[in-house]
């Protein structure tokens, strides 16, 4: 499943090919409450056809509207950028359903060569991350290297915004936890990637979406470099297996690393890692162990929703408070110390 940012991109560059006009929109600035984040993208063709979204739909109602009684010179007046406001009063919030008087700024453009769309998707297929620079004056496009997560700017004269590689999953070991890890993966956007060198627990595995790989999970890491956007989840109970994984995964540049097992099982796993492969005190304090939140799971598709919420936590930068303890007594399997669980976050202990 491709990621909404390259879906866009790829839709687009499909219009513009069969020689409809294409109108990109970028969400530009929000105030208040604001269904989609600035950055966030959309692309609406001659006959209102839409992919990607900029709000909850009202907007994109009014846009398709404005598209089909009057072309897309009707939303974009000029071959230049154009910046529209919605939300700025109270009746517009209401009408175009922004929460809270909230107020959206959009850039629409349309697509053209100079827009460079096809080197930007180029891009993110190739996991660089890219800050594209459009001129509002004249509609050129400047593209440079840049962060993923970049806030976008607008001024008077520039509107900056950064895409890149979708977020990446590397799961060590092939089963029903797996799956469901995957299925949920898959869902929220990410690329995965199933590596189980054993040919009895790989065989029969397979999922539409998802590469399934017989490497030895050391190989494949060091292979795949795991950058800013990826998490490395190690799930197969084998040190064998899993240590190796992760000894790599804790020296790249991973935003995630974690290992299924118990709070026993982790601290032994660290002391090995720490004796034997002479990994760092930074490096193991960087792995997530036992992996996921605590919310009491007990069966496969529970554990696989607790670690995905702490994938997806960690992704977008939620820091989790110290004062966040593990339930006593709770596990993903049944009751007792040795039992894998995950870590209790109260409401209160994290912050954004």
């Amino acid at each position: 499943m491709e990621d909404l940012d390259t879906l866009v991109l790829r839709t687009a560059l499909g219009w513009q090919a069969a020689d409809l006009p294409v109108v990109l929109v970028t969400v530009a600035r929000t105030w208040g409450s604001s269904p989609r984040p600035p950055g966030s993208l959309m692309a609406i063709n001659g006959r209102g056809e839409t992919v990607g979204s900029v709000s909850g739909g009202c907007i994109e109602d009014d846009l398709i509207l404005r598209i089909r009684e009057g072309g897309v010179q009707a939303a974009c007046a000029t071959t230049t950028p154009t910046v529209l406001r919605y939300g700025i009063s109270a009746d517009q919030a209401h009408r175009f359903g922004l929460p809270c008087g909230g107020t959206v700024d959009l850039v629409l453009e349309l697509v053209a060569a100079h827009t460079r769309l096809d080197e930007l998707l180029q891009a993110c297929q190739e996991r660089r991350s890219t800050e594209r620079v459009l001129d509002l004056r004249t509609g050129q496009v400047e593209l440079r290297r840049g962060s993923r997560d970049g806030v976008p700017r607008l001024d008077d004269s520039y509107l900056s915004t950064y895409l890149g590689p979708k977020a990446r999953l590397i799961v060590i070991g092939a089963g029903d936890l797996s799956r469901y890890l995957c299925q949920l993966a898959l869902s929220l956007g990410f690329e995965i990637i199933v590596c189980d060198p054993r040919e009895e627990h790989r065989t029969g595995w397979s999922m539409d979406g998802v590469v399934v790989s017989h490497e030895m999970p050391d190989d494949l890491v060091l292979r795949l470099r795991p950058d800013a956007r990826t998490a490395v989840v190690a799930l197969t109970h084998d040190p064998k297996l899993d240590d190796l994984a992760l000894i790599d995964a804790l020296q790249s540049d991973a935003f995630y690393v974690s290992a299924i097992g118990s709070r026993r099982n982790t601290a032994q796993r660290k002391e090995r890692l720490r004796e034997h492969f002479d990994l760092s005190e930074p490096e193991l304090q960087a792995l997530h162990g036992p992996a996921g939140l605590y919310i009491g799971s007990k069966t496969p598709a529970e554990i696989a929703l607790s670690i995905m919420a702490e994938v997806v936590a960690v992704k977008n930068g939620v820091r989790l408070s110290p004062s966040a303890q593990v339930a006593e007594g709770k596990s993903h399997h049944s009751p007792g110390l040795d039992a894998p669980v995950g870590h209790s976050i109260p409401v209160q202990a994290y912050q954004v």
